[in-house]
């Protein structure tokens, strides 16, 4: 796995704190977390955000029960130890926490997904059985948060052995709510079908098809959905038209949107980086 592929997938989950802590907090944190999607900074994202993670575990501690507040706290430690921490250690460390959130999450929204931690894939979709429709958002952040894990470990093949698990995670997300985060799930849903050769199992038509889908959902706004489509769909298969003509779109778009600035400015400074290394991987 490539690092800013999955890096901006987590990045999205920040969205999903806003309605959550503005009943919290009367708001504040709310605001934030749209200030945080809205800033055309990544830099001052990465400088201010310790504070916000400190703040959500403190909420988590005052309510170690909640389901929402430990997805929120989930969301954040997932999109902040792999958008912005380099060191590897600190980045296990940070989407461990994430990944612990997100199991306890489950755990407090329906008792069924309790022991998710240590169940094998065949005994896995049936944990998630018993997830309702108002439990989506929580099995959203559970399914981020275990990307975020895996990515942190890209050099083990054991987590990497884990991304079905995603993959079924967001499956069922889709199966419940169809219309929650369309756009997401569809871009996830592609990176992961493409993520392997077609050798290797890779499903490099169903993920063509995630990814269009992706676009179209965001009506073109979500410019990492095509930096994904062009770094896990158009360099494996070596088209090399389509792949310059996604990241030169990618380049010349306006990155501000309501809610993707940031990941659309992160977007636009990977697209730059494969085209100026397309001439030697093509």
């Amino acid at each position: 796995m490539t690092r800013l592929g999955i890096i901006i997938l987590c990045a999205l989950a920040l969205a999903g704190c806003g309605s959550l802590m503005s009943s919290a907090t009367s708001g504040m944190a709310g605001n934030l977390s749209s200030a945080i999607l809205n800033q055309d900074d990544p830099e001052t994202v990465r400088d201010g955000a310790p504070a916000f993670l400190l703040m959500l575990d403190s909420f988590v501690e005052g309510s170690p029960h909640d389901p929402a507040m430990l997805a929120a706290a989930s969301d954040l430690y997932a999109a902040y130890g792999v958008l912005f921490v380099e060191d590897p250690e600190r980045a296990q460390r940070l989407t461990a926490r994430s990944l612990d959130y997100g199991q306890r999450a489950l755990c407090a929204a329906e008792n069924g997904a309790c022991g998710i931690a240590s169940t094998g894939f065949r005994d896995f979709e049936p944990k998630l059985a018993p997830l309702k429709r108002d439990d989506v958002a929580t099995l959203y952040s559970y399914a981020i948060a275990k990307l975020a894990w895996i990515q942190s470990r890209s050099g083990d093949m054991g987590a990497v052995a884990e991304l079905p698990k995603a993959e079924t995670a967001l499956a069922r997300v889709r199966e419940l709510d169809p219309g929650y985060r369309e756009a997401e799930v569809e871009r996830y849903l592609g990176v992961l079908a493409t993520i392997r050769p077609p050798a290797l199992g890779g499903r490099f038509d169903e993920g063509r098809a995630h990814f269009e889908r992706a676009i179209e959902l965001s009506e073109g706004r979500d410019l990492g959905a095509r930096v994904d489509y062009a770094r896990y769909y158009a360099r494996t298969l070596y088209e090399r038209e389509l792949h310059d003509r996604l990241l030169q779109e990618v380049v010349e778009a306006d990155p501000h949107a309501d809610g993707l600035t940031l990941l659309n400015v992160i977007a636009q400074r990977e697209a730059m980086e494969l085209l100026a290394s397309a001439d030697d991987y093509f």
